[in-house]
């Protein structure tokens, strides 16, 4: 079949169905002799082809989404890549970053390099590793899944918070000792507090005592050098490192920060009231924080 016998209404169905551009598809049908079936198999493998092609190139905007169970005992989340923010809000990326979403939420394993190779739940017959090499060749940017991460509560419950725009997302564990019906709610909308009290204020661990000696020896060292280059004496730069090293533990450690939405209130406090409210103790047992390209 010649190129001139090639209508442009075929040639818009054949984009309709790929997503490629119209020369492209106009191409794949000249050489597929006007067999749509054919043509979309060629367009594919040119994708895989276009897909290595951008392997190297940078993929630092994208979306983090989070999944949460109905009995709020599993949660997970996940990273997936392109290039640009503009492909971050195209339909065909968000479906695809939504059933990666689906599938890591029943993967039994952590392992992201076995996830990837196994059979995507959603495309049937391809990895999903197959599955982001033709997106990237449909849209025409390099597309990533970065990283997934599933917590079980066991006992207590897991609450997400996804902050608008889709760059950063934490999944918490909330630790208590069965929850009455009529609480799950409010266990719930108190764990998303939580949960976004880490987005907000980024804190390195859930108390001072998780916070690894070498890393507290490093901060040690950098007070130190800061009062000696303002100018204080020796003998007392022990007790004004001390002095930030607290200030450092209300900064770096969840219970001891403040609480964003009542500055007066430490998480601390917020942990306490709401376990009277419960009638039993509730803790931080977990979390995770996800930020765009972290």
């Amino acid at each position: 079949m010649s190129q001139f016998e090639i209508s442009a209404a075929v040639v818009m169905q054949l984009r309709e169905k790929t997503g490629a551009g119209m020369m492209d598809c106009k191409k794949a049908l000249m050489e597929a002799q006007g067999d749509a079936e054919k043509a979309m198999d060629i367009l594919r493998q040119k994708g895989l082809k276009k897909s290595a092609e951008k392997a190297t190139r940078v993929a630092k905007e994208g979306i983090v989404l989070a999944k949460v169970d109905d009995k709020k005992t599993r949660g997970t989340l996940v990273e997936i890549n392109c290039e640009t923010d503009f492909v971050a809000k195209n339909d065909d990326f968000r479906k695809f970053a939504e059933d990666v979403l689906n599938q890591a939420h029943a993967a039994k394993s952590g392992d992201l390099e076995a996830f990837l190779n196994a059979e995507a739940a959603f495309d049937k017959g391809k990895t999903i590793s197959d599955v982001t090499a033709e997106l990237t060749g449909k849209i025409g940017e390099r597309i990533l899944v970065k990283r997934f991460c599933n917590i079980d509560a066991g006992k207590g419950m897991i609450a997400d918070y996804i902050h608008p725009g889709n760059k950063l997302g934490v999944l918490i564990h909330i630790g208590i000792d069965g929850v009455e019906p009529a609480m799950m709610n409010d266990l719930y909308l108190f764990g998303r507090d939580i949960a976004m009290q880490i987005a907000a204020m980024n804190p390195v661990a859930i108390r001072r005592e998780e916070i690894s000696a070498d890393a507290l020896a490093k901060e040690i060292e950098i007070f130190k050098e800061q009062a000696r280059n303002e100018g204080k004496p020796e003998k007392i730069l022990d007790q004004i490192v001390k002095g930030r090293i607290d200030k450092y533990y209300q900064e770096a450690c969840l219970t001891e920060q403040a609480f964003v939405k009542d500055q007066s209130k430490t998480i601390n406090d917020i942990v306490g009231e709401f376990s009277k409210k419960a009638g039993k103790p509730v803790t931080i047992q977990r979390f995770v924080r996800y930020r765009l390209g972290d």
